[in-house]
């Protein structure tokens, strides 16, 4: 494989940018899992619920309106089954409920309780706390690229990603 080659760079950069990012990507996602920053963020909001539990009540936060079970499963890259079974645990604990959705009588949207939006807003604010805790010394201009190019890359590599998924099902 070269430089010069289809997969060093469809999008105008190199194998040599390619192969500069990997480690910080690897070094990225061993931040965030060895360092435990979803349980740990939970634990300092005192939110006792699994990871995925928090990312169904994180997917109601985000969309700021009720959503169909379909929804957030599509929101999280996960099947149904497995959102429902975390919806029916948040339901017993009193964080979300089913609600009739206006648009369709025989439909159920998820929302937040109180108690839901509440673990989930101390959820929030300790994560982005962190965060900005971390990009302290960063102008703000240099915040709004990397947000921009953070949210650019991460929809263009989940699309090419999900790309596989569909050569696979035709």
């Amino acid at each position: 494989m070269t430089a010069e080659g289809p997969e060093a760079g469809q999008g105008g950069g190199g194998e040599h940018d390619l192969l500069a990012m990997l480690p910080r990507l690897t070094q990225l996602s061993g931040a965030v899992n060895r360092g435990r920053v979803t349980e740990r963020a939970m634990e300092a909001a005192g939110v006792s619920v699994d990871r995925p539990a928090m990312s169904v009540l994180v997917a109601l936060h985000v969309a700021g309106t009720p959503l169909r079970v379909g929804e957030i499963a599509a929101r999280m890259q996960v099947v149904g089954p497995h959102v429902t079974r975390q919806i029916n645990e948040l339901a017993r604990r009193g964080l979300v409920r089913r609600v009739t959705d206006p648009d369709d009588q025989r439909a159920r949207l998820i929302e937040p309780t109180a108690e839901g939006a509440a673990a989930t807003d101390r959820y929030m604010r300790t994560v982005l706390g962190w965060f900005s805790d971390a990009l302290a010394g960063w102008s703000p201009q240099d915040r709004e690229v990397f947000g921009r190019l953070l949210a650019r890359f991460v929809d263009d590599l989940t699309a090419h990603l999900n790309g596989f998924d569909d050569d696979r099902a035709g």
